[in-house]
């Protein structure tokens, strides 16, 4: 039996005083690659926030097994990430780490050398003490992956990871992510608009259109939707 990090049951969430996420069921599983997919207002980011503790849920339970709210990594939407942050490739992803600081005032040096892995790991050492605002599109999207695989060794949540990115970069990084997910045991859990772009790498769909219009495997979704988004 497939061990379950994430659990949500019956949620329902508003957003602006509007029905967002409509009594929504599901569970994420260890190992699990699960794109979250729908229409522009179907609910997907919304319920990502309160999967993460960001939003607050109107009713339902959402339950955790194995993993904490504070050891979940993070990459939000493109247009909630400073382009122009005045800091260090190295400075940035090190944030990654803030939440398990606790009452320190410095990084310890495990937190630095899985830093260094994590960089060594996404092929982006040699851009350690470059400026985050020098950064191209597909490097900055691999710095803020490595930020976000600092605050884990479980699961990373990605909110559209590669809007805004070219073709060659796009499949570049949804590569890497299949290894994250199949090489290093790492849960995926990702919003995306184009489902077909992604689907050799994940392993579950879940649409959306404020309630679930669709859970099951990748194949299943396949089946169903030939292929289309």
């Amino acid at each position: 039996m497939n061990e379950v990090l994430i659990q949500c049951d019956n949620v329902s969430m508003h957003f602006q005083n509007l029905l967002a996420v409509d009594n929504v069921s599901f569970t994420i599983n260890r190992q699990d690659f699960l794109v979250i997919a729908g229409e522009n207002g179907s609910g997907k980011t919304t319920l990502m926030k309160g999967l993460l503790g960001l939003k607050s849920i109107s009713s339902g339970n959402i339950t955790y097994h194995g993993v904490t709210q504070n050891k979940i990594g993070y990459l939000p939407q493109v247009m909630d990430i400073q382009k122009d942050f005045p800091a260090s490739v190295f400075e940035v992803i090190m944030s990654g780490f803030v939440n398990q600081l606790k009452n320190n005032f410095f990084y310890p040096k495990k937190f630095k050398e899985k830093a260094l892995k994590n960089m060594r790991l996404l092929e982006i050492e040699h851009l350690k003490n470059t400026s985050f605002k020098e950064l191209s599109g597909g490097q900055r999207q691999r710095v803020l992956l490595a930020r976000a695989l600092c605050a884990t060794e479980t699961i990373l949540f990605l909110d559209e990871p590669v809007a805004s990115l070219d073709v060659s970069i796009t499949r570049s990084l949804f590569e890497l992510l299949g290894d994250l997910n199949t090489k290093h045991g790492i849960t995926i859990v990702m919003i995306t608009h184009d489902v077909a772009d992604i689907i050799d790498q994940s392993t579950k769909v879940l649409r959306m259109n404020t309630h679930i219009d669709f859970l099951g495997t990748s194949d299943a979704y396949r089946k169903q939707y030939g292929g289309r988004d």
